[in-house]
């Protein structure tokens, strides 16, 4: 399994990972002690290198550190969920 750099941009309420030039990141909202992933985005040339699930659990990482639970708008985010149940 891969690691990556990824970084957390509050301002902006998104996790990055730059690679190869161009940049995936989720973006999330914190409504009512949740936080709910609202986009996930890999641009095609870093899809299915465990890019999306690298952002995926670094935002609920983070997330659970600040006492908030995870919600998934995103459909990939949601799937994510469903795929590990430690995280609901």
């Amino acid at each position: 399994m891969s690691t990556f750099d990824v970084r957390h941009k509050p301002e902006s309420c998104r996790f990055e990972i730059l690679r190869d030039g161009r940049t995936g990141w989720v973006e999330y909202v914190i409504e009512d002690g949740c936080l709910n992933i609202l986009h996930t985005i890999v641009p095609v040339q870093l899809e299915n290198m465990g890019i999306g699930s690298a952002l995926v659990r670094a935002a609920y990482d983070w997330g659970r550190g600040e006492g908030l639970t995870p919600e998934g708008s995103c459909h990939f985010a949601h799937l994510w969920l469903q795929r590990h149940p430690e995280y609901r």
